[in-house]
């Protein structure tokens, strides 16, 4: 009987950090859509602030964490603006977004801040634009990649600054 209490007091907490890990991704989604909402001037039509939120969670709660918010983020992105560049591609896109967020987190605790903020900057700028090479050609990469590198830092400075400033409060 104690061995059965045992395990049904481990499921409870399992599920309680389950609610709160899926509790926190819901909240930066949410705000992910409304940096959604906030546009920088491109090309494509698809940057926007929606990053700021998953590369936050990534410092604050996890690289999975913030992986998935990232990666919807760019999708909520997207869909505001219809899919220009289709849904396969946009995938391919999200996909990329939470591979850099897993690599900002991971150079944060490798190296720290700096160093992650400029990592996550040039992936998410510089690597994604030409990662576009064979979708968009050369010229769709470098008439990207000043837009992409604008937001990427925008984005990447912000989550830093937030993250730097609540780090070791009991927010996270």
């Amino acid at each position: 009987m104690g061995q059965i209490n045992n395990m049904e007091t481990k499921e409870v907490k399992l599920s309680a950090w389950n609610v709160k890990r899926l509790s926190v991704m819901a909240i930066f989604l949410a705000l992910s859509y409304v940096g959604a909402l906030i546009k920088i001037p491109s090309p494509v039509g698809t940057i926007g602030m929606d990053s700021a939120p998953g590369f936050f969670c990534a410092l604050a709660f996890g690289g999975i964490e913030g992986a998935v918010v990232i990666a919807f983020g760019h999708l909520l992105t997207s869909a505001v603006v219809g899919f220009p560049l289709t849904i396969p591609v946009h995938l391919y896109i999200a996909v990329q977004m939470a591979l850099w967020a897993l690599a900002y987190r991971w150079v944060n605790k490798t190296f720290g801040l700096i160093p992650a903020a400029i990592a996550g900057i040039i992936l998410n700028g510089v690597v994604s634009s030409f990662a576009m090479l064979p979708i968009m050609g050369m010229g769709g990469v470098l008439g990207l990649l000043p837009f992409l590198v604008l937001g990427s830092a925008l984005n990447v400075i912000i989550s830093a600054i937030a993250y730097k400033a609540i780090k070791g409060t009991r927010l996270i």
